[in-house]
């Protein structure tokens, strides 16, 4: 039987074992052009022991940026920084991937030094606000971007990707997930667009699967994974029709030869979903699972009964570095101190530690 604690080769990686770090915005690029400090060193270099690091979500552009103290993957200086923390985790045996993520409509011209308004599929401001260093702000509409600039875009994220093994990542995983600028495209409510890029299933998976086919040509498809979260709302995301669009981007997708897929269920009642993308899906399958609170042991058996190949933990990482040990014996887990934190369960915490 195959348990968590097993090897696994991911397309050419091999990992000791199937426990996932799942990535979390920590809001710690204080270096100068938003560049990682050692603070960031130290935070990956502590959870090396995990299968798989999967980082923060990394802009690959300026306006890519949602969040304060996000860091990116467009200059020379990020390079650099990012070097630092691929070389600790390294240094211990871990293997590490860059999360590639562009904020599309999450963001406010606060973040700007020009004032610039985020980008998305169409202008369509999303409900809520987004807190800042000063402080909680409306969320702005967007400005919709033209064709060309939509191939522009799919341009920034390839080179990101080549930044990011440049910078020593063993791959890179694209953010599709939690009402980003990829899931903007893929959902009805976001993508009111008439193009090419919107409308039919067809037309509002395209993005994705441009991004997607872009970055493989870029760094190799077996360095390529996706993360994905059918029927999430989160980010005011409304999917009316999560059983068509993903099989169908899924389809698209199977002849790549991804690294990896990866599903975060924020939605309890698609598990059904999740085991049709499974079974559809050909190469590694990482699952960040519904459960009450934070996931733990006993999500272990999802490995054991082949819903998932790697599961992918949050919230207990941020407490337990040494989340693996503390799995194998069911515990004790320290608790993570979700008075700092944004999202309300493991799929992507967000810390605001100097706010």
């Amino acid at each position: 039987m195959t348990t968590a604690f097993d090897p696994i080769d991911l397309s050419g990686t091999q990992l000791g074992n199937r426990i996932a770090m799942a990535p979390m915005t920590r809001s710690r690029a204080h270096g100068e052009g938003l560049t990682v400090t050692d603070s960031t060193v130290e935070y990956y270099g502590q959870r090396a022991s995990a299968g798989l690091i999967i980082t923060e979500g990394i802009q690959p552009s300026v306006v890519g940026r949602g969040y304060p103290s996000t860091p990116g993957l467009h200059s020379a200086e990020q390079v650099a920084a990012w070097r630092k923390v691929t070389d600790a985790v390294h240094a211990k045996g871990g293997k590490i991937f860059a999360q590639i993520m562009h904020a599309g409509r999450i963001g406010h011209p606060v973040l700007f030094a020009d004032g610039r308004l985020s980008v998305a599929p169409s202008a369509v401001a999303a409900a809520g606000q987004l807190y800042t260093h000063e402080g909680p702000k409306d969320f702005v509409a967007p400005r919709e971007l033209p064709g060309d600039e939509v191939r522009a875009i799919v341009g920034e994220f390839a080179e990101a990707a080549r930044n990011a093994i440049e910078a020593g990542f063993d791959g890179v995983e694209l953010h599709g997930a939690n009402g980003y600028l990829i899931h903007q495209f893929l959902a009805p409510n976001t993508n009111l667009r008439t193009d090419e890029w919107g409308g039919s299933v067809e037309n509002r998976i395209r993005f994705a699967v441009e991004v997607t086919k872009a970055v493989a040509a870029a760094i190799g498809a077996e360095r390529t994974g996706l993360r994905l979260s059918p029927g999430n709302p989160y980010n005011d995301i409304a999917e009316t029709d999560p059983e068509t669009v993903y099989p169908a981007l899924v389809k698209e997708l199977e002849p790549l030869g991804l690294g990896y897929l990866h599903i975060v269920e924020m939605v309890p009642g698609l598990r059904d979903v999740t085991l049709a993308l499974r079974k559809q899906f050909s190469g590694t399958f990482i699952l960040n699972p519904a459960t009450e609170g934070p996931t733990d042991h006993r999500a272990l058996g999802l490995i054991e009964d082949g819903t998932a190949d790697i599961l992918a933990f949050g919230a207990l990482f941020l407490a337990n570095p040494d989340l693996p040990v503390r799995l194998r014996s069911e515990g004790p887990y320290n608790t993570p101190d979700t008075a700092s934190f944004f999202g309300g369960d493991d799929k992507g915490y967000i810390d605001y530690p100097t706010l």
